[in-house]
């Protein structure tokens, strides 16, 4: 285990805040030329993502959007500043990365590599679970799971061996479904359908905690979440229970009348701390984190899911994150430039 060195106690979150921001950035000026950023994303991603509203702000920030044609050399197009990307697929990855070796000096939202440990769940939480942050104002964990890639008969003998605990939450071994399915008996888990990861279910009152990632910004916000399981739910209910999509943006838990010890936030340290060891460990700057606390408790958190550049749409003040952001990559971009070019010019 790594253990993580914590912050400071100061700046806590107000647990009555509605989707505070628990990393602040300073305000980045606008370069001196347009920042022109390529993006290679599905018609659905980019019509969520490039709303109006981001696409005017960037404009008066001086970032401009173009479309990568996919069917052409990245080295024709252009030229990038940034090339942001959420794409699969062999023929993408090996065209990125080509054009990442030819062009150092373009910044890639983010390396094909390290985007694909997010997009297997077998692999997805293995960062989480070799972090200690007991000491970090919280302590974050992941549910005992299993991945499961066999015939479905003989699942329920696999979980009694692996001392996993009814009900567990069937996913999809590839995170590219949100769907999933909660299982209460032996029985039903003959019913699910391999290639999947299975997760012990941990009560946690009804809300999850969707945990943004920008860059170095977090924001949070608090979404509605499955309910509670007790024992009578498990003596009165048998079978597979399917959820397409648990967590969206209709469902969001921040306006409601909660129960205040459900509803507050994660420490901003821990948080802190859980993002930058992510953001080191994975080599990813845009991607969440799908947290829980423990029901009944204040402190224990387990982490359930992450997503590589999630629905940032849904995400309050988004358009200004993301393009202050953006902002800063190119300004770093100049500046090593920059320095570069004094270097071999023989200056000092």
């Amino acid at each position: 285990m790594v253990s993580g060195v914590c912050v400071g106690t100061e700046g806590q979150v107000d647990p009555e805040a509605v989707a505070p921001a628990v990393a602040e950035e300073a305000v980045v000026p606008a370069p001196a030329r347009e920042v022109v950023v390529g993006y290679a994303l599905t018609s659905k991603k980019a019509k969520s993502f490039l709303q109006p509203k981001l696409r005017g702000l960037a404009r008066k920030k001086g970032i401009l959007f173009v479309a990568i044609d996919q069917k052409r050399p990245l080295s024709d197009q252009g030229p990038f500043d940034i090339v942001l990307h959420k794409l699969t697929g062999r023929g993408w990855q090996q065209l990125l990365e080509e054009y990442r070796e030819a062009h150092p000096e373009v910044t890639v939202l983010d390396p094909p590599g390290a985007i694909a440990n997010l997009l297997d769940r077998q692999s997805m939480l293995q960062e989480v679970s070799e972090l200690d942050l007991t000491d970090c104002h919280g302590k974050v964990r992941v549910p005992k799971q299993l991945f499961v890639n066999t015939d479905p008969s003989s699942i329920p003998a696999a979980v009694r061996r692996a001392g996993l605990s009814l009900p567990l939450v069937a996913k999809p071994l590839v995170a590219k479904s949100h769907e999933l399915s909660l299982a209460y008996d032996p029985t039903s888990l003959t019913k699910l359908e391999p290639p999947l990861v299975l997760q012990e279910f941990v009560n946690h009152g009804g809300v999850m905690f969707k945990v943004y990632i920008v860059g170095d910004a977090i924001r949070v916000v608090r979404r509605f979440s499955l309910p509670n399981v007790d024992e009578g739910d498990l003596s009165n209910n048998a079978g597979v229970f399917r959820f397409p999509r648990v967590s969206c943006a209709a469902a969001s838990a921040d306006d409601a009348d909660l129960d205040p010890r459900v509803a507050e936030l994660p420490p901003r340290p821990l948080l802190e701390i859980l993002a930058r060891e992510l953001r080191r460990r994975l080599g990813l700057r845009l991607f969440n984190i799908d947290m829980i606390r423990e029901h009944g408790t204040r402190d224990r958190f387990y982490v359930i899911d992450m997503n590589y550049f999630p629905g940032y749409g849904k995400m309050p003040g988004y358009e200004h994150v993301f393009t202050d952001f953006l902002l800063s990559l190119a300004k770093k971009e100049y500046k090593r430039r920059q320095s570069y070019s004094s270097l071999s010019s023989g200056e000092w």
